[in-house]
């Protein structure tokens, strides 16, 4: 799912970033980052602070946040009985148990190959294996744990990091919202970073209301577009769940006036979801995997806002953040922010769309 704005080239979504503007850890405070703010109707450009997110936003207001939690994702193994060492990213569980993973080297793989997980503590006893059950393209395999091992990840596993990011993160939590609930996720919601109870406590008292959906961040997040034109990269499904008690409170906001302000994208791409359930079942909750994939020319359902983080040259998120304030504004916006040194992707600064 798509929109009309998707025969156009990757290249126009092309900006050049000096790479010492690329974060490479969070601030010591959270809710201390810079924020642009973009007017999307008069193109203005207005530059802010996160803690000044209640005054652009209007009693009645609804800020939609994704609660996923990352998972020790970033595991370690080696082939039975040859002792050779493979990486795996874990990406999602079907409901069989078996997990999407990204391998690497995966060439040394084969359908049936058995591997020893080696726990992140040699001193902790954890011990556990896993097989795999198919070989895909790109690196792709699915796997299975055995031995009870996939209970307890942490033992084996460490929150997954951006390739962009080289530092060492010494406190893993920082790569975790703070309201991160339902683990699941491969990547952070990054623009939840930047929010803290301070932040709440001053959009609850604006009048500002809070929801929360699920979206499990998968393979998009660490692929990059390889293709010349928007409308030949395809883009994988992610797992999204709205219940019934949020959908009903953003069908009243859109009642009363009020605007939904999905705070990042993967809100923003779960929101847009439910609006196209909605033409079937109107005002229910949904849950089911989503593969829409918004460029400009996107008709918007549900979402009047957006605050986001900055995102990475020819990137999905690029093109869906033009498809809402427009591509040349957007384009401009990034080039303002350089100039004035902002921080850039995962542990950057914010932007907000309105």
């Amino acid at each position: 799912m798509s929109g009309v704005g998707s025969d156009l080239p990757v290249a126009a979504f092309d900006y050049d970033l000096p790479s010492e503007l690329i974060a490479q850890t969070p601030l010591e405070v959270r809710d201390s980052s810079r924020m642009l703010v973009v007017n999307r109707e008069t193109h203005r450009l207005t530059h802010d602070s996160i803690t000044s997110l209640p005054t652009w936003l209007d009693p009645g207001d609804l800020i939609v946040a994704n609660n996923s939690r990352v998972i020790p994702a970033r595991i370690k193994a080696r082939r039975v009985p040859t002792g050779g060492l493979i990486e795996f990213l874990l990406l999602q569980r079907d409901e069989d148990g078996v997990w999407s993973a990204l391998a690497k080297p995966a060439r040394r793989l084969h359908v049936g190959d058995s591997l020893d997980l080696i726990a992140r503590s040699p001193d902790s006893g954890a011990a556990g294996s896993i097989s795999i059950v198919d070989c895909m393209h790109d690196g792709l395999v699915r796997l299975r744990f055995h031995d009870k091992a996939e209970t307890d990840l942490a033992a084996f596993g460490v929150v997954p990091l951006p390739p962009y990011i080289r530092a060492s993160l010494e406190d893993q939590d920082r790569y975790q919202t703070l309201y991160a609930a339902v683990p699941g996720s491969a990547a952070a919601p990054t623009a939840g970073l930047h929010v803290t109870p301070r932040l709440r406590e001053s959009l609850q008292a604006r009048g500002v209301a809070w929801a929360e959906v699920t979206l499990h961040i998968g393979l998009d997040t660490f692929r990059p577009v390889t293709v010349e034109r928007v409308a030949d990269h395809q883009i994988h499904t992610e797992w999204c769940t709205v219940s019934a008690e949020v959908a009903d409170r953003i069908a009243k906001t859109r009642r009363n006036g009020g605007r939904v302000i999905a705070l990042g994208t993967t809100a923003a791409r779960t929101l847009e979801t439910l609006g196209s359930h909605w033409e079937s079942a109107p005002g229910s909750g949904f849950a089911g995997p989503t593969g829409i994939f918004i460029t400009p020319g996107y008709r918007w359902k549900l979402v009047n806002a957006l605050l986001t983080n900055f995102h990475l040259p020819r990137s999905t998120l690029l093109m869906m953040i033009s498809a809402l304030a427009g591509r040349e504004t957007i384009l401009a916006a990034y080039h303002e922010a350089i100039a004035e040194k902002y921080r850039f992707f995962s542990f950057g600064d914010a932007m907000l769309i309105v």
